[in-house]
């Protein structure tokens, strides 16, 4: 028996598949990709600004003991006032906090701190600080400056912060 031809058309294929739009699950990917990105970023920018205050505070609690053991008042004032400028600028812009002398310094640290020790109490020799000869006579509560730079660096924010 012959084979008769039979009316078939050619096999046609579907169009490829377009890459654009992407599946409902690339899209979930990448809203989990940045999730996880901006997280991992918040959380070293929390974690450093943590180990800036720590690491404050136990320079001030260094500068403490030398105080207790030496006595050396000036030598107390002007490193304080380094350790302040420091912190200022490692919390707040750079720009805000290292070109400020006098009042206006003072002002910043009692703003940051929303206090008013600095500029109208014993935190007001840091404005000088730097400035004092070595056998200068200083009238000033030292535990009193002390526990004021202490607080102002516990105060600080932890989260946030403009860097």
């Amino acid at each position: 028996m012959p084979v008769e031809s039979l009316p078939l058309r050619d096999i046609h294929l579907p169009e490829p598949v377009s890459w654009w739009p992407p599946a409902p699950g690339w899209w979930l990917l990448l809203i989990c990709s940045a999730v996880i990105i901006a997280g991992i970023v918040l959380f070293k920018q929390i974690r450093k600004r943590r180990l800036l205050k720590r690491t404050a505070l136990a320079e001030l609690d260094i500068l403490r003991r030398q105080y207790h053991d030496n006595h050396d008042r000036v030598q107390l004032v002007k490193a304080l006032s380094a350790l302040m400028r420091r912190a200022s600028i490692s919390f707040y812009q750079r720009e805000n906090s290292a070109s400020l002398t006098g009042a206006a310094w003072l002002q910043h640290l009692d703003s940051t701190a929303q206090r008013k020790d600095f500029e109208n109490g014993n935190g007001s020799i840091l404005a000088t600080a730097p400035y004092l000869p070595a056998d200068s006579q200083l009238d000033v509560d030292f535990d009193d400056l002390l526990s004021l730079c202490e607080d102002w660096l516990s105060l600080q924010p932890v989260k946030g912060g403009s860097r």
